[in-house]
């Protein structure tokens, strides 16, 4: 059935050979000319498809090209727009070697390995160019997305990074945290936008179901912030009636809030904070001695008030000094420097979210389970693309990888 069907296929597109007369605009201003015609290979979902076409080239430029490559979204690739579709969905979701057995199995296409590989960061890091470019038509007010219908009442942005193992000429001269001194990893860091109406039975805020869209990068913070930016404002975040940013309380997730969406709602996870507060009651543990759980557990309840101040002043009610008196300062100048965003008995209140989850289970679960897998070692720019079909795929029925009006081009 897939050599009859890829049989009919090549009969059909053979019906345009793609001449388009004895000249033809290069693309750099220029005139190429016809030479002959010539024969492209071209996997498809119904397997390998010859096609015969007008080739042109431009003494100019010292290029050739053929017209009916571009109608058809081939140029300069070897699967057809539905087949690459289909491939970044299987490379996507798992190793290549896997994607390639499940091309294989599941729609008796053979490609190999490195052909996978090649055509998925391919398809990924020109995903990745155009939400850069969008992000900057957006973030320059030359592109104004609608807003969302209907509109959200609640829309959050829950923002992390996560290490992921490259090879060592990604790290070449960055310093890390292993015995050696040396950068193992590289920061990608993550945003997800998701939405909330309603609350469950028990009070709780409830995420609305597919309503998350991730956006991923390397790149430093500040280049981050252009994404988180025009992410959020596609998302309608200057429509929303509330716009809330959750973080594990690191400085960069805040100078992005502050700068991008200043009048947003910040919240620190309240997860991250009890970790905070476990790590200073264990090294308080030699002046409380017995005293340690109860002490712990008034402490829990001061933050679950949102009182930090009792959280200090009960620390600082110890006499310490020397190294003692600095880690504590230090070890409280988290919750010091946070305080406005751990008012989490009103956070609350308000029905709103004071964890960070949705992020965290995105970097284990976006990023972590394909990119993190025993043995890899990227390159930065694989793993930029695969994470960017990553967050795709993760994303919005809408952000999907694979829609069938988009399968192929307009003029195909």
């Amino acid at each position: 059935m897939l050599k009859l069907g890829g049989g009919m296929l090549g009969k059909l597109l053979a019906a345009d050979p793609g001449y388009r007369g004895p000249r033809v605009p290069c693309g750099q201003g220029h005139q190429a000319g016809f030479v002959s015609y010539r024969d492209k290979v071209t996997g498809t979902v119904l397997g390998p498809v010859t096609l015969t076409r007008a080739w042109y080239h431009c003494e100019s430029c010292g290029h050739g090209s053929a017209p009916r490559d571009g109608e058809l979204g081939v140029a300069g690739v070897s699967l057809s727009p539905g087949l690459r579709a289909m491939n970044d969905q299987a490379a996507a979701a798992g190793p290549f070697a896997k994607a390639a057995r499940l091309l294989e199995n599941l729609a008796g296409v053979r490609l190999t390995v490195k052909r996978v590989e090649r055509a998925a960061e391919a398809s990924g890091a020109a995903a990745a160019a155009a939400v850069r470019d969008r992000a900057a038509l957006i973030t320059a007010r030359k592109l104004v997305p609608l807003p969302p219908s209907p509109l959200p009442d609640k829309l959050y942005a829950a923002i992390d990074g996560t290490g992921v193992p490259v090879t060592a000429k990604e790290t070449a001269g960055r310093a890390g945290k292993g015995e050696d001194g040396r950068a193992r990893t590289r920061e990608v860091k993550l945003g997800v936008f998701f939405t909330q109406n309603q609350a469950g039975q028990d009070g709780y805020p409830v995420r609305d179901p597919d309503s998350s869209s991730y956006v991923a990068t390397f790149e430093p913070a500040h280049v981050f912030a252009g994404l988180v930016e025009a992410e959020g404002i596609r998302r309608g975040a200057h429509h929303v009636r509330q716009l809330t940013i959750l973080g594990d309380g690191a400085a960069w997730i805040w100078n992005i809030a502050a700068a991008k969406f200043p009048g947003a709602t910040q919240v620190v996870d309240l997860f991250h904070a009890r970790e905070h507060l476990h790590d200073l009651a264990k090294s308080l543990e030699f002046m409380l001695g017995d005293r340690k759980g109860d002490w712990l557990a008034a402490r829990l309840q001061d933050l679950d008030y949102g009182d930090i101040d009792g959280i200090c002043n009960a620390a600082r009610a110890y006499p310490l000094a020397g190294i003692k008196k600095t880690e504590l300062d230090t070890a409280l100048g988290y919750f010091e420097n946070n305080a406005p965003r751990m008012r989490y008995k009103w956070f609350r209140s308000r029905g709103l979210f004071v964890g960070s989850g949705a992020v965290e289970s995105g970097c284990k679960a976006v990023i972590g389970q394909r990119l993190k897998l025993s043995g890899m070692h990227w390159t930065v720019a694989g793993a930029s693309a695969i994470a960017t079909l990553r967050c795709q795929q993760a994303s919005r029925p809408e952000d999907q990888i694979c829609h069938a009006p988009r399968n192929q081009t307009p003029a195909a």
